[in-house]
């Protein structure tokens, strides 16, 4: 059975989903992708209470490495470009590009963009991370105001 649960924090209301012991999805408070709670999901804090709290000291900028079991359901593609995103460290940043490479495959920086569109679960896998081949700021599922947000949190260089 599903369960979910809410967790406040300074940049809003996020949504967790999750079963078996996995974390399934992280829904910003103003996602494209707006999950429906099932009539037969239960509403289950307990069951989210070590992700709430390493999303609690996350945001009081006291946890930089998030250790959750998930479960993530996507493409062999994009499967390789979530497990490249968890290893682009706290406070710093990579490319659509630098991630195309890192995953073997130099000429994807579009499908690469593609898939961190489709992140189930942001922030623990940090798309906010990734920022464009120039070192501009591009598009986020949660707004590039709530990117600039938690690249500020992360006190990222070169952001004001």
């Amino acid at each position: 059975m599903k369960q979910y649960c809410y967790c406040h924090t300074l940049i809003g209301r996020l949504l967790l989903v999750g079963e078996n012991g996995l974390l399934e999805k992280l829904h910003f408070p103003k996602s494209a992708d707006h999950t429906v709670i099932e009539e037969n999901w239960n509403l289950n804090e307990e069951y989210f209470s070590d992700i709430l709290y390493q999303l609690k000291e996350y945001f009081a900028g006291r946890l930089q490495n998030f250790k959750v079991k998930m479960h993530l359901e996507g493409t062999d593609f994009q499967l390789r470009v979530w497990q490249e995103l968890q290893q682009i460290p706290y406070g710093k940043t990579a490319s659509y590009g630098q991630i195309a490479k890192q995953i073997g495959n130099p000429k994807a920086c579009r499908a690469v963009g593609g898939a961190n569109n489709k992140n189930p679960i942001p922030i623990i896998i940090p798309c906010h991370r990734i920022i464009g081949n120039d070192g501009s700021l591009t598009g986020f599922g949660g707004g590039l105001e709530l990117k600039k947000d938690l690249l500020r949190l992360e006190k990222v260089p070169g952001l004001s």
